[in-house]
């Protein structure tokens, strides 16, 4: 059996997710227009904190930067892995998880690139509105201060390309573990309430990673959901360039490593120990 015998059923899998997906245009536009609220928020905010100069004395972002740092998480705000994949929560309330183990296919792998087309089905539309907004509409309208400003060059618009498709396999991961302690529990709720705020904050939506204390800085780069949105934006802007954006990619690359061997574990020891209506 060849390699692309092997990956057609996982291809498949994740091409009709995607799509399905993809034909929540209205959902995508709701996306769209929600994040543009709450990025607007937080650039008038930081504009107010940068307008103190003893307040902004010192700070490692510019404050074109940290608007651009706004619109880049606002735009991959669907990357967050912040919730299990609701297909498969769905499918260990009703019980048809069990056909998964019947399926002559690896289950992690499946249900990786099943999440993996879920999220990307999110995430490329809003994106591709928030780019055409922030980048184009706002500065053609007078409005440059408060835009997305372009890459910091060629190598920093590949790297962020590269640094966004990582992110979106370090979120599948993320959000593995999520749809792994959901098969455990048999429900949804409380997981997806615990993981929401930890999500916000240490993956730099809520303010940059930058803007954290000095103190908790390597910390905070050096932990898996900087992945998801702090490392793409750094290498954006430029703040990681060469040998530093290299080192991103190779965490973010470790992280994914990292989580899909403890993903893979968890999820024989919890699939070997499921009950489906107490069977």
């Amino acid at each position: 059996m060849t390699a692309r015998e092997l990956l057609r059923p996982y291809m498949a899998a994740f091409a009709s997710r995607f799509l399905v997906m993809l034909q929540y245009r209205t959902a995508a536009w709701a996306g769209f227009i929600t994040q543009c609220w709450w990025g607007g928020i937080k650039a008038m905010v930081l504009t107010a904190f940068y307008g103190g100069a003893a307040a902004a004395a010192g700070t490692p972002l510019s404050l074109e930067q940290a608007i651009t740092y706004v619109w880049l998480a606002q735009g991959l705000f669907a990357l967050l892995p912040w919730a299990s994949d609701p297909e498969i929560a769905q499918a260990v309330r009703t019980g048809a998880v069990a056909y998964d183990r019947l399926r002559p296919v690896d289950a992690y792998a499946l249900w990786f690139v099943r999440s993996a087309g879920w999220t990307a089905a999110r995430v490329l539309p809003r994106l591709a509105l928030m780019a055409a907004f922030t980048g184009v509409a706002l500065p053609l309208a007078g409005l440059g201060h408060w835009a997305l400003q372009p890459p910091a060059g060629p190598a920093a618009a590949l790297g962020f390309a590269v640094s966004v498709l990582l992110a979106l396999l370090l979120s599948t991961a993320l959000v593995m573990l999520l749809n792994i302690a959901t098969a455990a529990a048999l429900n949804e709720r409380g997981i997806n309430t615990l993981a929401g705020p930890l999500v916000i904050v240490l993956s730099g939506n809520l303010l940059p990673l930058a803007l954290l204390p000095d103190a908790w800085q390597l910390a905070l780069l050096l932990q898996p959901l900087a992945g998801v949105v702090d490392i793409p934006a750094r290498i954006y802007f430029g703040r990681m360039a060469g040998l530093d954006a290299l080192a991103g990619l190779g965490l973010q690359c470790l992280w994914l490593l990292l989580l899909v061997a403890l993903g893979r574990a968890c999820m024989g020891r919890t699939l070997r120990r499921l009950e489906v209506q107490g069977g």
